[in-house]
Order: C-alpha cells, then sequence, then structure tokens
C-alpha cells in the first residue's frame, strides 16, 4: 500500500510532492528488466540535473531510512540527499520534479513513520543552516535548524517567546509545516513569515497571517510548497531567566513523555472538543482516551504503547513499521468502541506499506 504524503516542509518529516504518472513502481513490481533499466536512466539524469549545484557522488542509493527516524524502523530510500543548504534543498525539489520523481523532504525524523517497503523517488534530508537576527525583534533560522539548537541560540543572546519549546524533537521546517503544539501553545503564534519554494520552482515569502496556521496544520500541507527558512518573533529577556525557563520546559518533558525509548512523538491529534462530545470526566486529549480504553502498555510485535504516556507508541531493536501501524489502528479501534470517538493521526505515513496492516 502506497501511503499519500502530506506537502509540506524540510522538517520534522514532512513532505514534497509525487507525480503519479511518472512514479517509480511500488514494491512488489521493482524487481524486474524493465525498472532496472529506467531506473539507470533516472539515476544518471538525477545526477546531471543536480552536478551544477553538488557533487553527484553524495546522491546515494537505496539508504536505509530507519536510522534517520526517531522510531528507528522503516525501509530505504530509492535515492537520498543529505543536503547541506536551503539551495541544495531547493535544486534537489526542482531536480526530481523535473523527472517526474516523487521528493520527500526529512529533518529530524520526528513525528514520522516510514513504511517497510521503503519510500519511493528522491528523499531530501536537511538538518543544518544558520540562525540571524534578521531585523530588531525578528530571528531568521533555516528550515533544517533543529528546535533545540534555534531555542539555544535565541535564550543564550536574551531572545524570549521561544523557551518554552525546549526539548521539542524535528527541526524548523517541520514545526513551521505542521504547526507544532505543547501544553495549549502553537509555534506559529511566534512565526512573523516563512519564505516557502513554490511547485513552480519560484521563492516567495508568506507573512503569518497567510500561512492558514490551525491546530498541526499549516497551509504548505495543502499548496505544495516547501518550507525554506521563517522568521520568529522574540523579545529581550534576562538570558538567566529564559534559561531556568526552558531548563524547567525540558523537565517537564523528561517527567511526563517517554523520552528514553525511540518513539515518534505524539501519535495522534487531540480531539477537538467542538467537534467530539466526550463523556463526563474525560479530558480532551489522545492520551488519556487510550489510557481509558485500557491500552496502556498493549504490545505488537516490537512496537507498545508507552506505560509513560499513551499517545507515544514506541519501539523496541528488531520492530518493524507494521507493528507500529497495527498498533496504532488498535488503538483507534479501542476508543472508536468505547467513547464514539475518531482519533486522527498525527504522525504521517511515508512510503509504501503492508496492504493488510
Amino acid at each position: 500500500m502506497r501511503s499519500a504524503n502530506r506537502p509540506g516542509g524540510a522538517g520534522g518529516g514532512r513532505v514534497g510532492v509525487t507525480a503519479p504518472d511518472a512514479a517509480p513502481p511500488a514494491e512488489a513490481d521493482r524487481n524486474g528488466p524493465s525498472w532496472n533499466g529506467k531506473r539507470r536512466l533516472l539515476d544518471r539524469d538525477l545526477r546531471a540535473l543536480l552536478g551544477g549545484s553538488l557533487d553527484p557522488r553524495r546522491i546515494l542509493c537505496d539508504e536505509p531510512l530507519a536510522p534517520l527516524t526517531t522510531l528507528r524502523v522503516g525501509g530505504r530510500a530509492d535515492w537520498f540527499l543529505d543536503c547541506r543548504s536551503a539551495a541544495e534543498v531547493a535544486a534537489a525539489v526542482r531536480a526530481a520534479r523535473a523527472l517526474g520523481l516523487p521528493v520527500t523532504l526529512l529533518g529530524g525524523g520526528s513525528n514520522v513513520l516510514v513504511g517497510d517497503a521503503g519510500v519511493r523517488g528522491l528523499v531530501a534530508r536537511f538538518r543544518r543552516g544558520e540562525i540571524v537576527e534578521s531585523s530588531p525583534g525578528l530571528v531568521r533560522a533555516a528550515a533544517g535548524v533543529t528546535i533545540n539548537g534555534l531555542v539555544r541560540w535565541t535564550v543564550n543572546r536574551g531572545y524570549a517567546g521561544l523557551e518554552t519549546w525546549a526539548g521539542t524533537p524535528g527541526t524548523v521546517g517541520g514545526a513551521v509545516c505542521g504547526n507544532a503544539h505543547f501544553r495549549g501553545r502553537l509555534i506559529g503564534e511566534r512565526v512573523a513569515a516563512a519564505v516557502l519554494l513554490r511547485p513552480d520552482g519560484g521563492m516567495h515569502r508568506v507573512a503569518r497571517d497567510r500561512m492558514g496556521f490551525g491546530y498541526d496544520r499549516s497551509r504548505v500541507q495543502e499548496t505544495g510548497e516547501v518550507v525554506l527558512s521563517a522568521e520568529f518573533s522574540v523579545e529581550t529577556g534576562p538570558a538567566a531567566v529564559l534559561r531556568a525557563e526552558a531548563r524547567a520546559s525540558l523537565r517537564f518533558r523528561k517527567r511526563t513523555q517517554p523520552l528514553d525509548a525511540p518513539s515518534a512523538g505524539c501519535v495522534f491529534r487531540n480531539p477537538d472538543p467542538e467537534l467530539q462530545r466526550l463523556p463526563a470526566g474525560i479530558p480532551c486529549a489522545a492520551g488519556a482516551l487510550i489510557d481509558g480504553a485500557g491500552l496502556k502498555g498493549c504490545t505488537v510485535g516490537g512496537a507498545r504503547v508507552s506505560p509513560v504516556h499513551a499517545n507515544f507508541i514506541v519501539t523496541d531493536p528488531g520492530a518493524r513499521a507494521r507493528d507500529v501501524r497495527v498498533l496504532i489502528e488498535r488503538c483507534r479501534a479501542a476508543v472508536a468502541e468505547k467513547y464514539a470517538v475518531t482519533l486522527a493521526p498525527e504522525v504521517v505515513f511515508l512510503g509504501e506499506f503492508d496492504a493488510s496492516p
């Protein structure tokens, strides 16, 4: 089963655009001579298109993706490129689209589940970049900058506003694409603007009021644009106080989340109380609903619902993406049966999975 990617940012695993008519075949059709011949041509053309922007020897074939995700499961990428700049991200996206290849952008590898059969086309990873004070009260960070790196940079310089995000996995691109949330706060509240790569290859700066921010969403999930950088609004504050607040946020995460085990972060979105009525006394939280349905600690293969926080699925060595997918569906079914609430996944499914989870 090929899972549809959600367009977006070079971030915590959010992703790009597919071209179904020209896309590489599914895993079951990839062993014949016709695909091998086509792959050689695509490989040659991809390296030629990117040769003017980077060393084509950096493009890797059949690269394992599991070590690059926080869940530590999943298959391989047809082609893989570790981008060193936003310009390389843009070049990779343009080249893949020119060849009709699906392109997937990977940042910190959190918030994603890669299928065991791997990801077709090109996977471009972006996990670096610069941070600058673009103007008074504004800090600009490349999409590949980690959220923790951004927090450290701002806190150490006495810039307030992002310290509560200490301990957030992933990168700026993924956080902006998915409008990351923590304890009722949305990171989009601090985004002043973002530089986006359009599907036609052009770049433009988009102000916050045009980013379409909502709970777990932004416009780039629908438009096929790619986040290249973002500007954040900050204020000045005592660095010592800000560092203390960042440490307090990190302690809270360590106390309430299974940070010592591989996970993708929260698996499900919290239900919207305006759309789904919950029984009296039941908090509007996915973890509480899963716990109430009796699934905390439930295990499938090498995956289990965390006994620390039921909205986290953690994995053991040898786990497969299929184990995680089955456990996700089991949680959804149990919550739907007990509470008549349909949980929506927050984790993004990338690539191809078994036909029957």
